[in-house]
């Protein structure tokens, strides 16, 4: 989508452009209706949400201290993540309540970052599409993320995942949104404050959010003279050496902190060095077991389709000036994002690995810091491949045929996550009836004066409870046991 001075074949887009709007708007924004529907769905499954793992934790403690509290804690013992301690306390104030709409609030959030950010590249790069086609591919993007994963549980509907590995690579995006809507020195410099301040946050929210933002900076501040006409040079540059450094001060305050150092000594990972040899092989021959099972995910090709209708429909806005990249330079551009994509996948594999070990496999939640970076990257080889099939044979049957198969794989993808994503709402309603009906006696027992009350495990999507591992592993049974206001629980057998 990379655009320079117009083309004889961009004026001719141009004059076509008026009349294929309004059935392009009309067709585009019916077949949008589907991943919009199916995130309406899923979001609507999250009433059958509830506490679990680290929330049991979080929860008595935020409703005893305040969001503060949490902030505090985690600081000083936890992992050091200030601005993720903020964003969980948040919904941890209101404990069923805000699990249950964590999922609706942060859909919508993800949907409006990732729709202006179509928007906006699509003008910064002279660039205009029928009305529903931005809301389409925001869509594709959106639920392809969040749904083709193997864990949509941790990755949607846990909110202390989602929080530090779905949200925070959308947050990073939104991050950019100043800088593509600026147009004047005052607007610029205030877009270098806002990637300054969210690079701290980044920093404090995310080790692998902000590992996937450096790669992705620290190559623009290098290449910028190879992708970037003059005029975005340096802006480009200037905002992306600002993002760098905030990203390196939220580091620092992480890394530093007494939170970090007993994190990484309870998982002993002050003996398993990131950079030995070993790790850095065996952290090698994970990630390509991860790539093997994101490349053989056949819903990602929802975002590749998308990105194909997307660059059949754009034209070149009529008087639009040239844009921000260098003319010709489209796929050295999507060369070099996939090679980010490569090394900054590669690169939180290995900084995850002193802490989780092999089970990186299938803690699918970190995969998320770098998977939106591969999504919007089929998205962009989609939209190449769709300008260049229209600029070789516009209005033809090839391009009408190609449109085609590009709604119905868009159509398949949803179908395709949308299966999966109804057998998991069949296992969180029947979780959440199963706690509904256990915390309802455990809060009796207690009114009661009881001080001690079994709890049966009750899991869903391999998310950890109480007495789990056939009763080995007792976390989190202590928070629990704050939570309902006891002195302990003890393993029960089953829901009362």
């Amino acid at each position: 989508m990379a655009v320079g001075a117009p083309s004889v074949t961009d004026q001719q887009d141009a004059e076509r452009s008026n009349g294929l709007t309004r059935p392009a708007t009309l067709w585009t924004a019916g077949l949008a209706l589907l991943p919009l529907g199916l995130l309406a769905v899923a979001s609507f499954l999250g009433r059958h949400v509830r506490p679990s793992a680290d929330e049991w934790c979080f929860l008595p403690l935020v409703r005893d201290e305040g969001v503060w509290g949490l902030v505090g804690k985690f600081y000083v013992t936890d992992n050091g993540r200030l601005a993720n301690g903020v964003l969980v306390g948040l919904y941890a104030q209101f404990p069923v309540a805000g699990h249950q709409w964590y999922a609706a609030l942060s859909a919508v959030v993800m949907l409006a970052v990732l729709w202006a950010l179509t928007v906006l590249l699509l003008r910064r790069t002279g660039q205009e599409v029928p009305r529903g086609a931005a809301l389409l591919t925001a869509s594709m993007i959106t639920a392809v993320f969040l749904f083709a994963t193997p864990n949509t549980y941790k990755t949607f509907y846990w909110p202390a995942a989602s929080v530090s590995h779905t949200l925070a690579p959308v947050l990073a995006c939104a991050a950019a949104l100043p800088l593509l809507r600026a147009r004047s020195r005052r607007a610029r410099a205030a877009a270098v404050a806002v990637v300054v301040l969210a690079g701290v946050v980044m920093g404090t929210l995310s080790e692998e959010a902000s590992v996937v933002a450096l790669v992705v900076l620290g190559g623009t501040v290098v290449l910028a003279h190879r992708l970037f006409t003059e005029r975005a040079r340096g802006p480009v540059r200037l905002w992306s050496l600002a993002g760098i450094a905030g990203v390196a001060i939220g580091t620092v305050l992480l890394v530093t902190s007494p939170g970090s150092r007993n994190r990484r000594e309870r998982y002993d990972a002050e003996t398993v060095s990131m950079l030995a040899p070993d790790s850095l092989l065996t952290s090698l021959k994970l990630y390509a077991r991860i790539l093997e099972t994101v490349l053989t995910t056949w819903q990602y090709a929802g975002a590749l389709a998308a990105g194909v209708l997307l660059g059949l429909l754009a034209r070149r806005r009529p008087g639009a000036g040239p844009g921000v990249l260098l003319p010709g330079r489209p796929l050295k551009l999507l060369g070099l994002a996939a090679l980010a994509f490569l090394v900054s996948g590669y690169l939180c594999t290995v900084i995850t690995y002193p802490i989780f070990g092999t089970d990186v496999l299938t803690t699918e939640r970190t995969w998320n810091d770098y998977l939106l970076l591969y999504v919007l990257l089929l998205v962009a080889a989609g939209a190449l491949l769709g300008r260049a099939l229209r600029l070789r044979r516009p209005r033809t049957a090839v391009t009408r045929a190609a449109a085609a198969a590009s709604a119905a794989v868009c159509a398949l993808a949803v179908l395709g996550m949308a299966v999966p994503l109804h057998h998991l709402g069949d296992d969180m309603r029947a979780r959440a009836q199963r706690w509904d009906r256990q915390d309802e006696w455990l809060r009796d027992r207690a009114a009661s004066g009881a001080r001690t009350a079994p709890y049966t495990p009750n899991s869903v999507s391999r998310m950890l409870e109480p007495f789990g591992d056939g009763g080995r592993r007792p976390w989190p049974a202590r928070c629990v046991a704050d939570y309902y206001h006891l002195d302990s629980v003890t393993r029960g057998t089953r829901i009362p």
